[in-house]
């Protein structure tokens, strides 16, 4: 379903990648009351008198409907701002789920949620991994197709209606039927991406130095000796942060005061049977330095004056990549490659999540839409450079941030946790 109000914004971008069946076959018939359209075992009954109203049914059963003033055009009278809303009906009993990865209740109903990746550990109502789609146990689903921030209102403002808005002239979401949640899941996958056969190793054991501040190779060399000692079987040995000079993210050089000899020391370590990770993000301190090499080249997120788009907020000065710019994704990739000839396997592509929305972008995409996406992006350029470079089946990530379409490369970890079962709830 597409709902517009003024057509005429020339900025669409970007917009998710969807893969959509040529061989899908739309059937369309009408009588006096109704419009009905049938694709597979999906049925849309549009009425065409009155309010705007829509049924939608899956092998004859109903499984939502929007009716009455369910939907339309708002503006904020006190902030001037347009937004563009929809409701989708709940029946008795009905239980919604999903909206990405989210650390409040598993059952979304009475929650008001806001689609908008934030850094905010696993214990608040912010989440890394936002994704416009929920399921509910009367089996279907709901996409809503929109990059930018979602608002819902999940049987909260009105208890027997899902509601979703963005300040924007229109607003797209898909209603997807199935046999059960499974076979919904499935056909969302089908439709927004599937993940890649992923390497046997990576379902082994990963230990990470975490954010250790002060470690060397008789500290890494210690930590996995303790876990043959233990007993405990390891695949793969992750670097966290400080295998860079401290606050130079992202340089992408071993700290040499520390690894003065890294391609001797991952040879060592792989002769164990490890596969090695390290950690980046896509941040350039004004410390590092490619920093002057990639502001000169105009390889990151601009304000709208031309200028670097900086904060001190992760570290100092920092600069974001701009993924929408091949020339900018290139250069970032040839400092991964270095690192992968090196004895590398796998990349932790960090955070993801402060990325600014008063700025300019390569490619001319909307700003507001980017914040989220920005994350498809970038683990889209880490994951095709992995595959390219360790083979098809070989390539994997360890992301964090995420949003509709980055299951395409997976894997993803759930954010920053407290060690305690309080903690690990949120994070299940």
């Amino acid at each position: 379903v597409r709902m517009e109000h003024y057509r005429g914004k020339y900025v669409q971008t970007p917009k998710f990648v969807l893969h959509r069946d040529p061989q899908a076959k739309l059937e369309v018939t009408e009588d006096d009351d109704y419009i009905r359209l049938q694709s597979g075992r999906m049925t849309a009954h549009l009425a065409k008198t009155g309010d705007l109203h829509m049924e939608f049914y899956y092998d004859g059963r109903l499984l939502t409907k929007s009716g009455v003033k369910a939907s339309g055009y708002a503006t904020d009278t006190d902030t001037g701002r347009h937004y563009t809303f929809a409701r989708m009906g709940l029946q008795v009993g009905e239980l919604v789920y999903g909206l990405g990865e989210r650390f409040t209740s598993f059952v979304k109903n009475g929650q008001n949620v806001e689609l908008w990746n934030l850094d905010g550990g696993t214990s608040t109502q912010e989440a890394y991994k936002n994704v416009p789609f929920y399921m509910t146990n009367h089996g279907y689903g709901v996409f809503i197709d929109q990059p930018e921030n979602v608002s819902l209102e999940v049987a909260s403002e009105q208890v027997s209606q899902v509601q979703f808005s963005v300040e924007n002239e229109n607003l797209t979401w898909h209603v997807i039927g199935g046999k059960n949640l499974k076979d919904v899941l499935s056909h969302y996958t089908k439709l927004t991406g599937r993940p890649p056969r992923l390497p046997a190793w990576s379902f082994g054991l990963w230990l990470s130095t975490s954010f250790t501040t002060n470690y060397d190779e008789k500290t890494v060399t210690g930590f996995i000796d303790g876990m043959q000692k233990r007993q405990l079987p390891l695949h793969v040995f992750h670097f966290d942060c400080f295998w860079m000079k401290a606050l130079h993210w992202c340089d992408f050089t071993w700290d040499d005061k520390v690894f003065p000899q890294p391609r001797e020391m991952l040879a060592r370590l792989k002769a164990k049977g490890l596969k090695i990770c390290v950690w980046i993000n896509p941040y350039i301190s004004q410390q590092s330095k490619l920093f002057d090499e990639g502001m000169r080249k105009h390889y990151f997120i601009e304000t709208k004056d031309g200028c670097v788009w900086q904060q001190d907020r992760w570290q100092s000065g920092m600069a974001v990549i701009d993924f929408t710019n091949p020339a900018a994704c290139g250069w970032y990739t040839g400092f991964l490659t270095r690192l992968l000839d090196m004895g590398v396997d796998c990349f932790k592509t960090d955070f993801g999540e402060f990325v600014p929305t008063d700025v300019k972008y390569f490619d001319g995409s909307d700003p507001q839409k980017m914040h989220n996406y920005y994350t498809y992006l970038y683990n889209k350029t880490v994951f095709e450079l992995l595959r390219e470079k360790r083979g098809e089946n070989e390539a994997v990530l360890f992301a964090r941030s995420a949003t509709a379409g980055c299951q395409s490369f997976p894997v993803h970890w759930g954010g920053d946790c407290r060690g305690n079962y309080e903690s690990m709830a949120e994070t299940l």
